[in-house]
């Protein structure tokens, strides 16, 4: 099953590079749709048609965004120059407490496909 996301512009090209292996989203009911070996198209935001396609290759669910990065290596992120807390307070932009109290998280691994 092919699922489609959009992504900002710098964790698309960290992406696009290989740097990042793993995109963190809520465990919503969207995302709980998704099985290992799924493919995901994601989009260049804000839109300019650039896309690219990931085969989903692990998933793993966490209570918190603070309990995913302490586990996954900040690497994988394509963000070894960030604490933590750094990352929690950046994913906080994007989503509430309140979802993640809701939700829960999840770390999807992808390989880039060509």
């Amino acid at each position: 099953m092919e699922h489609s996301m959009g992504l900002y512009e710098a964790p698309f090209n960290s992406m696009k590079a290989r740097h990042k292996t793993v995109e963190v989203r809520l465990n919503d009911p969207k995302r709980r749709k998704i099985d290992i070996g799924d493919t995901i198209r994601f989009t260049k935001l804000p839109e300019d048609g650039e896309t690219l396609t990931v085969e989903v290759t692990a998933l793993r669910t966490y209570p918190t965004f603070k309990d995913m990065y302490r586990d996954i290596p900040a690497k994988d992120m394509d963000a070894d120059n960030r604490t933590i807390e750094a990352m929690v307070e950046s994913t906080y932009e994007i989503y509430t407490q309140q979802q993640e109290i809701e939700w829960g998280t999840l770390a999807i691994e992808i390989r880039l496909l060509k």
